[in-house]
């Protein structure tokens, strides 16, 4: 869905972002509104970065080169609307998946990789233990960023865990939705 998202004509990209977005709002309003929470900055960063650094016309002509510009308002307006497809097709998965079969889902997607020396089950661990250390730095009550990163660096319990993974078979009902997005992404590149 974001590579797609990235040949989209504007017209074409808000359509399908507002379906998106409408969908996130209907299926996991609360892990949406919380992703897009923590990105605000993000998002105000990346519209002005664009406003200002690309070329072209002054939106305010009284202020001359201090004006963000027409084009890269334009621009800005654009990569945020697939930033916020992003978000809310994240938001989609997180909200109807448990960490486990997030997990097991982009294990069983890593599967072509092995044939490039890309061990899947080490890909699985890290990204099992990045989402465990972000849950947990996420709960911990801290005041200020320094205090959240200075818990970062304290020593946790040396205990070793065992993580499980659950497999499921890559299904005909898989193969054929994996297939059609395939295509689809095929006919928008052409």
């Amino acid at each position: 869905m974001v590579a797609g998202m990235q040949i989209l004509p504007l017209g074409t990209l808000l359509i399908a972002a507002g379906f998106v977005f409408l969908w996130a709002l209907s299926v996991s309003t609360r892990k949406l509104m919380q992703l897009l929470r923590r990105t605000r900055w993000i998002m105000l960063s990346l519209l002005l970065v664009y406003a200002y650094a690309t070329p072209g016309q002054p939106l305010l002509a009284m202020l001359g080169t201090f004006s963000p510009s027409r084009e890269g308002l334009g621009d800005g307006v654009l990569q945020l609307a697939r930033l916020l497809v992003a978000l809310a097709g994240l938001a989609i998965l997180l909200g109807r998946l448990h960490r486990q079969q997030l997990i097991a889902g982009l294990y069983t997607l890593l599967a072509p990789l092995q044939l490039l020396g890309v061990s899947r089950e080490r890909v699985a661990v890290r990204l099992a233990l990045t989402l465990h250390y972000a849950e947990v730095a996420m709960l911990r009550e801290s005041h200020t960023w320094q205090e959240s990163l200075h818990s970062l660096f304290e020593p946790h319990d040396g205990s070793s865990k065992q993580m499980e993974l659950l497999r499921h078979r890559f299904g005909v009902s898989d193969a054929l939705l994996l297939g059609g997005a395939l295509l689809l992404l095929w006919g928008l590149l052409r």
